[in-house]
Parts: C-alpha cells; sequence; structure tokens
C-alpha cells in the first residue's frame, strides 16, 4: 500500500490537458448562458478564461466570446486555431477536426459590472423587504 501512496505522489502530470481556467464547449450539452455565466465565474477566480471547442462547437465558443466582450467583461487575449485527429466512431477512421482556443481577460469594470448584476439579481428575489 505504502508504494502506491508513493507512486501517487510521484505522479507528473504533463500537457495542459488539466488548465483549472479552460472551458470545454459542446453546443449539445449546455444552452448557451450556462457557458457565459460559467465562464464569468472562471474570470472571477483565476482573472481570465480559456474557451476551447472542436468542430461544430466553434460557432457556439465564438458567440459566448462576443457576448462577454460586446457587455463589457471580457478582453480578448489570444485566439488560437489547430486541427486535431480523431477517430470517426461509424467508420473506423481517423478524421481531422477543427480545434478553436480563446482566452479572455477581465476588463477593468468587470468587478463593477459583477457586483451590479449581484444588486439586481437581489433585489429581484427580495422584492421590497421592510
Amino acid at each position: 500500500m505504502e508504494e502506491i501512496t508513493e507512486a501517487v505522489q510521484n505522479i507528473t502530470i504533463t500537457g495542459d490537458n488539466h488548465k483549472k481556467n479552460r472551458i470545454q464547449v459542446s453546443n449539445t450539452k449546455k444552452p448557451l448562458f450556462f457557458y457565459v455565466n460559467l465562464a464569468k465565474r472562471y474570470m472571477q477566480q483565476h482573472n481570465d478564461v480559456e474557451l476551447s471547442a472542436l468542430g461544430m462547437a466553434i460557432a457556439t465558443v465564438v458567440t459566448i466570446a462576443e457576448i462577454l466582450k460586446n457587455s463589457g467583461f471580457a478582453v480578448e487575449k489570444k485566439i488560437m486555431t489547430s486541427t486535431v485527429d480523431m477517430k470517426d466512431e461509424s467508420r473506423g477512421r481517423p478524421i481531422q477536426k477543427a480545434k478553436i482556443e480563446i482566452l479572455l481577460g477581465k476588463t477593468d469594470k468587470f468587478d463593477e459590472l459583477m457586483a451590479a448584476a449581484e444588486e439586481e439579481r437581489e433585489l429581484a428575489n427580495g422584492g421590497g423587504e421592510e
């Protein structure tokens, strides 16, 4: 048992597959504003967020980034595009899929906007308590 514990403690994870501030977006699993709100929370915690998508979900990621930029929450820091090799499940042959990664950072007025949104939510939920 001690060898297992020691081995686990000595494991090093290579690559950046487990970035704490990365959101891998799917266009089938969750609604658009789930990702918008999740990105805001990630920016609160880490100051920036990386949105990542493959294939058909790329349009969803671009839309999320644009919503965050146009509403004043985020600024675009970096956009990376690439292709990844994947296995086509139905035909069993390799295919290439387009990939995009968009790195967004907080704007100067991010915290102010988040506080205002929280205040609005509290007023809507509390609704005139005296």
